[in-house]
């Protein structure tokens, strides 16, 4: 009687461990019906084709947007760095009402305007204001031509150079930068600055572009403006 009792322990033990948990097998019959694996009525369960479609399709890929998920693009920070040091304010407060001179009132027919209308580097707006090729082919890109501008026509006291390029052979001198000061105020410190040096001074005018140029002998000027929707003003010079 023992011996049966223990035969039959063990086999139902045995049954036990060859059962797997309830929901293991539940999770294994819904994996095989949602793949269509299964048969239900002696027939083929039926697929539903958008969860085959999404299970089996290949990956397909836009080229076109490959970029747009900016992948390779380093993004700010959601917060400024406590650690960083803030950028210094625009001052202006070099430039005093001694130092400006009112620009004469603009002429609307604005020849000038139309050389710098298109032009996309400081070279082609060089070319098309002097007319010297053998000049304006030969000009070297460098931060450091902003340096080098005649003292009688410098850069404006807050000025932040973006590029610059010259020649020293024809003393080609071209600057852009910008400027937190309005366009007014720009033109009335170049105007009190070329006045004092002997230079002539013109003021042309068209849209949101002004141009203020002048000669004195063989030497030459002219100051491209323009307003920064950003604020402040947006400038090209060229010396000669």
């Amino acid at each position: 009687m023992t011996t049966n009792r223990a035969l039959l322990l063990s086999v139902l033990l045995l049954a036990a461990c060859s059962k797997q948990p309830a929901s293991q097998q539940d999770l294994d019959s819904l994996d095989k019906e949602l793949t269509g694996a299964t048969q239900a009525s002696g027939a083929d369960n039926q697929r539903d084709p958008a969860l085959t479609a999404a299970l089996h399709d290949q990956i397909m890929v836009d080229p076109a947007l490959t970029q747009s998920a900016n992948t390779n693009v380093v993004r700010p920070p959601s917060r400024p760095d406590p650690l960083s040091i803030p950028t210094d304010p625009v001052r202006d407060d070099r430039v005093t009402a001694a130092d400006l001179k009112a620009v004469p009132a603009a002429r609307k027919d604005c020849p000038e305007c139309r050389k710098a209308d298109g032009a996309l580097t400081l070279g082609e707006l060089a070319s098309r204001q002097s007319g010297d090729a053998t000049c304006t082919q030969r000009v070297s890109y460098s931060a450091g031509w902003a340096n080098r501008l005649p003292a009688d026509v410098p850069l404006y006291p807050d000025a932040r150079v973006r590029e610059a390029a010259g020649n020293d052979a024809c003393g080609l001198r071209v600057v852009s930068f910008t400027s937190g000061a309005p366009v007014g105020r720009i033109l009335d410190w170049y105007n009190a600055r070329v006045s004092r040096a002997g230079y002539s001074a013109e003021h042309q005018a068209s849209g949101a572009m002004h141009v203020l140029g002048g000669t004195r002998g063989d030497a030459a000027y002219v100051l491209y403006a323009t307003a920064n929707p950003a604020g402040g003003s947006d400038v090209d010079l060229l010396v000669r």
